[in-house]
This record gives structure tokens, C-alpha cells and sequence, in this order.
């Protein structure tokens, strides 16, 4: 592959295919040319490597995408989406790199409109962009909209390419029908791969399987990103036939929702009720603590078959423990993981509080 980097995402070219037509990308668009869509990188710089990886963790095929990832990587939650957290999040992303993570994934939406996460993201990039495969996502159902999307995000994360793009929480057939619309973000997705300003493409999502199936089916996507811990048997699972297809299409699968943003854990000390009441509403409430340790948590996901699972870190010091995690790891046995499984129950429904929202 070409080692030069593409054109300034800020330079004038950019902007011009930025807000280019889109008859190529509604052709490709038509159901007879899904599968023949293009995949051409030659103008893209050359894979990102960490030179660390390889003594850190163990690593896997991320799909078909000729990357080897680290079954660890850094989400981009938690004090990566926290407001003016420059003085914690920067240096967990800087200590995730020197570990040898070499996957950081943000969104467009983590942060609120100020985008938080990608700042921080970007800030490291801006010196460290090649030791990192780069991942983020436009929630937006429009080409426009994504498009907008995008341009930012080149510009928070100081780069001029992201390695990975994704429609962001395809959670039901409403989702899926609006981005394969006419002037549906599907356009913008593969405009901007036939652009060269995203490597891979992807999509991601928590709530039911059948739209990610349906998503999956339109379109040969790289890429799933998908809720899948211990908790997931017990609950519209993603396990029966959602990962099976999956890796039918050889895509890379990257696990998330480890933790149930702590819920699963035995760690997690719940919030009076009438305080959960108020904070979130509408939301499963986690009325006790969960019944697993991180390891318990991490190690169910990664005896899975995905390449990699993401896990947002408060401080360097979980960071540290994850990765420690992923160094040690070995699968479990279907027994260990059916075990997992039957002592996660308890706490299932809060440990996938996303899977009861009200969605049209």
C-alpha cells in the first residue's frame, strides 16, 4: 500500500468530494451491485501498527481486514465521553497505546454535541495516529447528515482517514430502512470508502439482532459491533443466530457492553432507587450489585468468537487491570461459560438496561 497520507481533511479537495453528488454511490446502492461494492485502498497510508502489541495480549484476524487486533481495546466511554476531562482521558489513551492496545474506538455522539471523546482521541492521534486502528460513527440516518458527521470528525480527531466508520446503534428495521433509503447514510458510508477517507466499513448496535441480520444482509459490511456479555443468553440474545451469521460473512466482531457499564459486576455499588429514578429514566434499574468479577466478565466475551472487545476505563489503573486480563487470558470451556451465564441471571435485566428501552 501507498505510504502517503491522503489529502488535508481541511484542504480544499477534501471539502469539494465532501459535498460531492452521489450517482456513483446510488448506483453502487442498487440491491445487484451490494456485494461487488469496491474495496481499492491503494491511496491509504499503510495499516496502523503498535510495535507492542504483539508482548502485550494476545491477538485475532479482525475479519477479513487483514488487521491484527489486540482482544483488548479502549472504548470510548466513560471518562473518554466526560466533559473538560482532558487532564484524565488524554493520558488513559496515551497509557492504553504504551501497553499496546492498538484499537481505540469514539463516536460522534460520545461527549454530547461538544464531542468530547473524539477530542480526546484526537489529541493523541494528532502525534500517535499510526500505532492506533482508529473507529468511529455517525448516528445520523442521512447521507447529509453523516456527511457533516464525518468532516468533523476528521477534524476533532486530527487525522485525514479513519480506519473503520460505522452507523451508530442500528437498533431496529426503522433504522435499517432509513439508512438504505435513497439519501440514507448508506450513500455517505460508501462514498467517503470509494473517497478513501474511511478504510472499513461497519455497523453496530444493542438493542435486538433482527435489524443488525437485516443490516448485515444488505450490505457486506467489514465490521459488527455488538452487546454481547453474560448477561446476553437470558434476553434477546445476539448468540443464536446473530454471531453465527457474523462469522458466515467472515466479519471482524467486536464485543461490547462487557460490563453492563458495571452493572454485571460484583463491584457495582447501585444508587438508591428513587436516585436511578431520576437519573434515568425509563432505564432497567440495578436495585443490587451484580455477581461476576472483570475476569469473569471479560473472559465469557473473549471465549466467544469475536476478534476484540472494547471497554470504556475510568483511570489508568482499570486500564492496567484490563489489559492484564487480556495478557492472562485463556478460553473457557462451554461448561466454565454456561456457569458464568447461570450466575449472571440474577442481575441480567439491569446488565442489559439497553435492550428495554421503547423504540419506534
Amino acid at each position: 500500500m501507498n505510504n502517503n497520507r491522503a489529502q488535508s481533511p481541511h484542504s480544499p479537495g477534501r471539502r469539494q468530494f465532501l459535498k460531492a453528488g452521489t450517482a456513483v454511490t446510488a448506483a453502487l446502492l442498487a440491491p445487484s451491485a451490494l456485494a461487488d461494492a469496491p474495496r481499492a485502498l491503494s491511496s491509504l497510508p499503510a495499516l496502523p501498527t503498535n510495535p507492542r502489541t504483539q508482548a502485550a495480549m494476545p491477538t485475532r484476524n479482525l475479519g477479513k481486514t487483514g488487521y491484527k487486533v489486540g482482544i483488548f481495546s479502549l472504548g470510548g466511554q466513560a471518562s473518554l465521553e466526560k466533559a473538560n476531562n482532558f487532564a484524565v482521558a488524554v493520558p488513559i489513551i496515551e497509557r492504553a497505546l504504551d501497553l499496546g492496545v492498538n484499537y481505540i474506538d469514539t463516536s460522534s455522539i460520545y461527549g454530547g454535541p461538544e464531542r468530547w471523546s473524539e477530542q480526546y482521541v484526537g489529541k493523541v492521534m494528532a502525534h500517535r495516529r499510526n500505532e492506533a486502528f482508529l473507529a468511529t460513527k455517525t448516528k445520523e440516518r442521512t447521507r447529509d447528515g453523516s456527511m457533516r458527521m464525518i468532516e468533523k470528525s476528521l477534524e476533532l480527531l486530527h487525522t485525514d482517514h479513519v480506519d473503520l466508520w460505522q452507523l451508530h446503534d442500528i437498533g431496529t428495521l426503522t433504522d435499517v430502512n432509513a439508512v438504505f433509503a435513497k439519501g440514507g447514510a448508506m450513500e455517505a458510508l460508501i462514498e467517503m470508502h470509494e473517497q478513501k477517507v474511511v478504510r472499513f466499513l461497519g455497523l453496530t448496535g444493542h438493542y435486538r439482532p433482527e435489524a443488525l441480520m437485516e443490516g448485515i444482509r444488505r450490505f457486506p459490511f467489514d465490521t459488527v459491533l455488538m452487546a454481547v456479555n453474560a448477561a446476553d443468553p437470558h434476553h434477546y440474545s445476539f448468540g443464536p443466530d446473530l454471531i453465527p451469521l457474523a462469522v458466515e460473512r467472515q466479519m471482524g466482531i467486536i464485543g461490547m457492553k462487557i460490563p453492563g457499564r458495571g452493572r454485571i459486576l460484583s463491584s457495582w455499588t447501585p444508587q438508591p432507587i428513587e436516585v436511578q429514578k431520576k437519573m434515568w429514566e425509563g432505564m432497567v434499574l440495578a436495585p443490587t450489585p451484580g455477581t461476576l468479577t472483570m475476569r469473569d466478565a471479560m473472559y465469557y466475551t473473549l471465549s466467544r468468537p469475536v476478534s476484540t472487545i472494547i471497554i470504556g476505563c475510568d483511570t489508568i489503573a482499570q486500564l492496567e487491570e484490563n489489559v492484564q486480563l487480556a495478557r492472562d487470558f485463556t478460553p473457557l470451556t462451554d461448561a466454565q461459560s454456561a456457569q458464568i451465564v447461570a450466575r449472571a441471571e440474577p442481575v441480567s435485566k439491569p446488565a442489559l438496561f439497553f435492550r428495554f428501552y421503547d423504540r419506534p
